[in-house]
């Protein structure tokens, strides 16, 4: 189905992400990134853009699509990747050789901890990548400040350091918490207190291990003690420094979910389906890098699983992008059916982007429903009222839904609410409001039941339509209290009812003691919880309404010479006593009169 850009700019998230733009022959000419993919694609098509290169651009962009990442850094380095992999015509930034900056733990004896921008196979290990070399150098010079790390060979060649059979020592002197590496050495007993073995200079590269991969618990008792001694101290621009140290580690992110060293050429996809289409993530993992995403829907055939689909979809995608990869992460395991390794990650590097395929193939459904509601609204109705039958475990579509509320203070001025839902939208001509006449103080149970009560039977002396479903906002206890009026006038059983409780939002259905839980993103959950907000908006309106009116009518009771028809006037006119002590008396003369006038008047002075 095609989309018209219009719509698409309508319906993206506000995520950060990366996007691409394409031409009609469906070629990436421009690769962007976004911390708001919703503003930031949307910019490009106002109507006062004056740059020759962006109208050119926009002219020759037919389509577009996008991917939502975890963070602005993650967007930053899969745009990188995807420049690099498409070099597209409109990008001029990136298409150069650079990449981001590793902090390398070099594979050899005293193994050195650097920046470097190469990224070289031989059993040395790489952290990052990173965007911000100003957050690799404050990592480093927090690691070297806790540990002699080495950063040469000193006075030793590397023929020397990497003998095995050569024990040697790093000697570091060391003043006041500070460290200053000397050289290499061989033991000198008289220089046993500043020499580092090489088995207590591994267990310093582990600890500095642990910083870059975000372990940061132990490294964070260290650097708080030290704040709080050195503010003991009053050396407070010391502790500051440390504090600042501490800042960074919270902050810090030690992996991308984009770019890994950990992984080679991988395939990953996941699936999620309505009733009538599936949807599709594809991203293309090469050397360790998201150089591909795609996403695609397929309409359903009758009773047609995710997995089917799924095994389909993997074979025509590879083809068509013409994947080599032999590793495939899915949420299913299809290695007898196809004769690829198959994994179905539980957690780790692989997890994070299986969960980073999901979170998109959801964000394509929710915009592909977007676009059906303004392009066919009554399609968009449709599918929702099916879903929420099946949800619902319905006989009929809800077409028409009733929702009551009862709304009370204290036990005074209670009032019900009926409001009424066409088509899964408020049809406010039908809304009703109560004044419970059966039950004095408060009772909600009583209320409800005569509410109820109420309302269906005129509907059945007038011979009106009947709702689809009811709604009750409220828990067992008020669901119990409407099913009894349902009885009492033989319509249990022929209309569906239904509470909402609050504080989980726990469906109650009659005769089960076992609340339905929805998902908390359900359409059918978000359909319900708009009928009861807004009968509880609809009841609590006429609540304060009533209230501002036994307010005002009470307090012109103690004046002698004003009748009832005078205080309705009042009433109508004015609303409430607050008002009206705050209008000009001649407001109130204009309105009946100066004798009537003059004693309230006076009333409110005495009893201001």
């Amino acid at each position: 189905m095609a989309i018209s850009k219009k719509i698409i700019l309508k319906t993206l998230p506000e995520d950060p992400g990366v996007y691409q733009f394409l031409s009609k022959e469906k070629k990436i000419i421009y690769v962007g990134k976004a911390k708001n993919l919703k503003k930031r694609v949307s910019s490009y098509f106002l109507k006062n853009i004056k740059s020759r290169k962006t109208l050119n651009l926009v002219k020759n962009t037919k389509f577009i699509e996008h991917a939502v990442v975890k963070s602005e850094s993650d967007a930053l380095l899969l745009e990188n990747s995807l420049i690099k992999e498409n070099q597209p015509k409109y990008n001029i930034l990136l298409r150069d050789d650079k990449t981001y900056p590793w902090i390398c733990i070099k594979n050899e004896r005293f193994p050195r901890i650097f920046l470097t921008r190469k990224f070289i196979k031989d059993g040395s290990e790489y952290f990052g990548p990173y965007t911000n070399v100003k957050v690799i150098n404050i990592l480093l010079n927090l690691i070297r400040t806790l540990y002699p790390i080495r950063t040469s060979n000193y006075n030793f060649s590397q023929k020397q350091i990497n003998n095995p059979k050569n024990e040697i020592f790093l000697n570091v002197h060391k003043n006041s918490g500070h460290s200053l590496i000397l050289g290499f050495k061989k033991f000198d007993k008289s220089l046993i207190k500043n020499l580092v073995s090489e088995e207590s200079y591994n267990e310093n590269i582990e600890h500095a291990r642990d910083i870059l991969n975000g372990k940061f618990s132990f490294i964070k008792s260290i650097l708080k003690k030290k704040m709080i001694n050195f503010s003991k101290n009053l050396e407070y621009e010391n502790a500051q420094s440390v504090k600042e140290k501490l800042n960074l580690l919270e902050n810090y992110q030690s992996k991308s979910t984009v770019v890994s060293q950990k992984l080679s050429n991988i395939d990953v996809f996941s699936i999620i389906s309505d009733l009538d289409f599936a949807f599709i993530n594809y991203l293309q993992i090469i050397n360790g890098r998201v150089v591909r995403f795609h996403n695609q829907e397929v309409r359903k055939k009758m009773n047609e699983s995710d997995e089917k689909i799924l095994s389909h979809i993997i074979l025509s995608l590879r083809e068509k992008f013409n994947s080599q990869s032999k590793i495939i992460i899915s949420p299913f395991d299809y290695k007898k059916l196809i004769n690829l390794k198959f994994i179905v990650p539980k957690s780790g590097d692989k997890k994070k982007l299986l969960d980073l395929s999901f979170k998109n193939v959801k964000i394509f459904r929710l915009e592909r429903n977007k676009q059906i509601q303004l392009i066919d609204p009554e399609k968009h109705i449709n599918r929702i009222m099916e879903q929420m039958k099946i949800d619902l475990k319905l006989k009929s579509e809800p077409r028409h839904i009733e929702c009551f509320d009862i709304s009370t203070i204290q036990g005074t001025n209670n009032v019900g609410s009926c409001v009424v839902f066409m088509n899964g939208k408020p049809a406010k001509k039908y809304y009703r409001k109560f004044n419970i006449k059966t039950v004095n103080g408060q009772n909600d149970f009583g209320s409800m039941k005569e509410v109820v009560y109420r309302r269906y039977r005129r509907l059945l002396e007038e011979k009106k339509v009947l709702p689809n479903l009811i709604i009750i906002d409220g828990g067992k206890g008020q669901l119990s209290s409407a099913v009894k009026s349902l009885k009492d006038l033989n319509l249990f059983e022929k209309i569906p009812i239904l509470g909402i409780a609050k504080r989980l939002e726990e469906l109650y259905f009659p005769n089960d003691t076992i609340p339905l839980y929805l998902n908390k993103k359900s359409e059918t959950l978000k359909i319900i919880q708009q009928l009861r907000n807004e009968a509880h908006r609809f009841g609590i309106s006429f609540h304060r309404n009533k209230r501002s009116k036994s307010a005002l009518v009470s307090g012109l009771d103690g004046i002698n010479g004003i009748g009832e028809n005078t205080k309705n006037k009042i009433l109508k006119k004015f609303k409430s006593i607050s008002r009206l002590k705050n209008v000009r008396d001649t407001q109130i003369i204009n309105e009946i009169g100066k004798s009537k006038a003059q004693k309230i008047i006076n009333y409110l002075k005495d009893n201001s």
